[in-house]
């Protein structure tokens, strides 16, 4: 059996296939029955991340495994088999064991050196030990990449270069600005109460926010966030005042117009914010005191339009004056708008379609009436007509273009960092005055340009000796139950020999017959020592996997022996590898 990771992630793949390949809880456990029920699957595992899906298995055949797992990649993540497949990697055996390692200790996460990956390889682990579809390999596998992770961590200076994804969103948001002087007094929104969202609440308080509400789906993990938030919020003032409370998911838009920064991190498959709901929030802010930085706008104040935003007004096209569709327009927006999640400024509406659709629907939207007062319909006119160009040039169609913010303007008032996947804010945002966003598209741009630190390549040879050294183990162990099978054969002739002799020689007593007994034995243990130590030695070498075979055929040992051998072994190991990593 040999080790096989086929998955997709931020470096292979634009994050639109990322969301759109996303595994909720329930696909991931459907997708690990079903891995170990595939034929060349016995073991399983899912690293199922904000910016990656990768999938682990141990397989007796590489093709028939890839083409298995890439398969069931397809059919859980809902992407046909023919759109994902040019964004997967496959990695086998000593690279698949490097690749883990490597993202255990942060050096392919999209902030370098960032330590929660760890957090979760290690639920990664638990999932598959709960489900009883990780073995003795993806065990040893997981529990050692949690190690080297630690090790890298502790050894090094990997922490200097990463930081939470988390940390590095707000400093986005920050934009240069420290972000305990930026986000000091502001007051915020963290929509969502799992382990990102609780850590962004609690990176938020240390920064010094005066307020952070908590909306989640179940009111019970928001009101027990909050309260941890608060018992370890810093007081300040003596006045009593709440840093941290509990709201239902339906205040969210109530909460929206007090807020200075949100935070979304949800497992919702839709939209969670609408670009028309943050337009509306932003037209809709009322003065709150003591809000800080500044972060409130009257409405046609400070640049933040009081009529409907361009996103919005776009969102309606072409239904300008008659409030109806024209038939005549080659993309059928009122079938399109009506997809979870669609955005007319976010690629979702032309994803697939070809330059010479995109073309004709160009033509279209720059002869249509024009809405008095705006410039909506030459915008969106000259966004799809770039779709076409970029089309044309690349041979398809992107599978999202963020729309360009708008020139710069107003210092923003309203500050978004969705770090969900699928994304829970439309992307349409961007184009909001008065708003920034940060996603994980913009945070994959920003970190493709940040400096890496020293340590990095210090971390690189850590992971180096350490998948030699795993490696070698994982081979030795692959001809372990063959040396147990022939010392057991050789166990066995003894045994016999000695049963042979008592019948020829009745008239041993039982001294002689023992002593006899241990010079038999001390003779067979000589002779197979050296062979068996060396076989070892050979076997922990790259390309030593065959000695085992060579050791059966040359001693004739029974398969069933061994692999009776191996199973005995798993049973005895299956707890102690359930432990604590």
């Amino acid at each position: 059996m040999s080790l096989l990771v086929v998955g997709l992630s931020h470096r292979s793949a634009p994050v639109s296939v990322l969301e759109r390949a996303a595994l909720n809880a329930d696909a991931q456990i459907k997708l690990l029955q079903d891995t170990v029920a595939a034929e060349p699957a016995a073991e399983a595992a899912v690293l199922a991340t904000c910016n990656r899906i990768e999938l682990y298995a141990d397989v007796d055949k590489f093709h028939a495994g890839v083409a298995e797992l890439s398969t069931l990649l397809a059919q859980h993540s809902g992407v046909g088999l023919d759109e994902l497949t040019p964004y997967l990697y496959v990695h086998y055996e000593d690279r698949a064991v490097h690749h883990l390692f490597s993202v255990a200790c942060g050096l392919d996460s999209m902030v370098v050196g960032e330590g929660q990956i760890l957090g979760q390889i290690k639920d990664s682990l638990a999932k598959a030990q709960d489900l009883h579809t990780a073995g003795r390999l993806l065990n040893d596998l997981f529990q050692q990449a949690l190690r080297v992770g630690k090790r890298a961590h502790s050894e090094t200076g990997i922490d200097r270069a990463g930081q939470s994804l988390v940390t590095f969103g707000l400093e986005q948001l920050a934009a240069g600005r420290d972000v305990a002087d930026w986000a000091r007094g502001k007051k915020a929104l963290v929509i969502g109460a799992g382990s990102m969202s609780s850590l962004a609440a609690a990176t938020l308080v240390r920064a010094g926010v005066a307020e952070v509400v908590i909306a989640n789906r179940t009111a019970d993990r928001a009101d027990r966030l909050a309260e941890i938030l608060n018992e370890g919020a810093p007081s300040d003032s003596g006045d009593g005042d709440v840093v941290a409370r509990a709201v239902p998911m339906d205040a969210v838009s109530g909460e929206l117009t007090r807020a200075d920064v949100v935070v979304s991190c949800t497992g919702a498959t839709g939209l969670v914010l609408t670009g028309e709901a943050v337009s509306g929030a932003v037209r809709g802010r009322v003065p709150v005191a003591g809000a800080g930085g500044g972060g409130v706008a009257q409405p046609g104040a400070g640049g933040v339009p009081s009529a409907p935003t361009r996103a919005a007004q776009a969102a309606r096209l072409p239904a300008d004056q008659t409030g109806a569709a024209d038939d005549s327009c080659p993309l059928d927006l009122n079938a399109v708008q009506a997809t979870s999640g669609f955005s007319v400024l976010g690629e979702a509406a032309v994803a697939g379609m070809a330059a010479a659709e995109l073309e004709q629907h160009a033509a279209w939207v720059d002869n249509a009436p024009r809405p008095q007062g705006t410039g909506s319909v030459v915008d969106e006119a000259e966004a799809i007509a770039a779709l076409a160009a970029a089309a044309a040039a690349g041979g398809r169609i992107p599978e999202r273009r963020r729309p360009e913010p708008l020139a710069a303007g107003p210092e923003p008032v309203l500050f978004l960092l969705d770090l969900a996947m699928p994304r829970d804010i439309d992307a349409a945002v961007h184009r909001i005055a008065g708003v920034r966003l940060v996603d994980i598209e913009s945070l994959a741009e920003a970190s493709a340009d940040a400096p890496m630190a020293a340590d990095v390549d210090q971390v690189r040879r850590i992971v180096a000796d350490e998948v030699a050294a795993f490696g070698a183990a994982l081979r030795a162990a692959h001809i372990t139950p063959t040396v147990v099978a022939l010392r057991t054969m050789a166990a066995d002739v003894v045994a016999m020999e000695m049963a042979r002799l008592e019948g020829r020689l009745p008239g041993l007593d039982d001294k002689q017959r023992g002593e006899i007994t241990q010079t038999v034995k001390r003779v067979v243990d000589k002779l197979l020592h050296a062979p068996t130590v060396r076989v070892k030695q050979l076997a922990a070498e790259p390309g030593g996997a065959g000695y085992a075979d060579a050791l059966r055929t040359l001693f004739d040992l029974d398969q069933e022996t061994v692999a009776a051998v191996s199973r005995a072994e798993d049973s005895n190991t299956d707890e102690e590898d359930r432990g604590p990593a």
